[in-house]
């Protein structure tokens, strides 16, 4: 950006200051740069990012004994039992900024929060997405998905780099997973997901399924199964938040 080009956007930021009085849709406070987007770059900055390490099939976090320990790095509830899953991973903790900004992108149609969200789930997510031949968003009912007008995973996964894949159709309208019991979730989407035509080309394949909040895994879990019995090689999955324990 040229000194004309940065002198020019100042001039248009500080006008849209005073005439829109725009906040910030995680903290509410009002915006500096408007054309920036809708987030302050306060609230990008202090975005809960997960620490390292982290289990390498589902991504929760470790303590960091347990990476010296052990030649590969599971968590509890992975060596206790087998999954669909191979490897997953999350930017940050479903909580503060990013919680709210997830909301902003999910409830309110501010879409454009899509893009600097993906950027950095591609950042944080590399080695998920490192050799994927696609990634396929967890999909909506379609009833869900007049009602909000888009999916909120597809534009996350449309920004990840990999062909998007539409793999996965909805099969029922299931109950919102943010309102039910951990013992609940998994029932509630067992048989839910169905493979789509497109499925077809993902035979012997590395996927990556991409959501935009993991709590239990119930959902990603589901969708992998799906997946492989279609015939695909490796799933793996990727989310912009993962819900802490207390949370789920």
């Amino acid at each position: 950006m040229t000194a004309v080009e940065a002198a020019l956007r100042a001039a248009v930021d500080g006008l849209l200051a005073v005439v829109l009085a725009a906040r910030c849709a995680a903290c509410s406070s009002l915006l500096e740069r408007p054309t920036a987007g809708p987030v302050c770059a306060s609230c990008w900055a202090s975005l809960p990012l997960l620490p390292l390490p982290q289990c390498v099939v589902c991504g929760d976090t470790l303590t960091s004994w347990r990476l010296a320990s052990v030649a590969v790095s599971y968590c509890p509830r992975c060596r206790r039992s087998r999954r669909a899953l191979d490897r997953a991973g999350a930017m940050g903790a479903y909580e503060g900024p990013l919680k709210a900004i997830i909301h902003a992108l999910k409830y309110e149609g501010l879409r454009s929060l899509a893009s600097p969200l993906a950027r950095i789930m591609r950042e944080r997510g590399a080695d998920i997405l490192a050799g994927a031949d696609a990634v396929v968003p967890v999909p909506l009912h379609l009833s869900r998905r007049r009602e909000r007008g888009f999916n909120q995973a597809a534009d996350l996964a449309a920004r990840l780099g990999p062909p998007v894949v539409t793999a996965l159709r909805r099969r029922t309208a299931t109950a919102p997973q943010s309102g039910l019991p951990a013992s609940q979730r998994h029932r509630n989407v067992r048989n839910a997901f169905a493979l789509a035509r497109p499925a077809r080309r993902l035979a012997g394949q590395t996927v990556v399924v991409v959501d935009d909040v993991c709590t239990t895994g119930a959902t990603l879990e589901a969708c992998a199964r799906v997946l492989k019995e279609g015939g695909c090689r490796e799933v793996r999955a990727l989310t912009a938040a993962r819900a802490g324990r207390s949370q789920r």
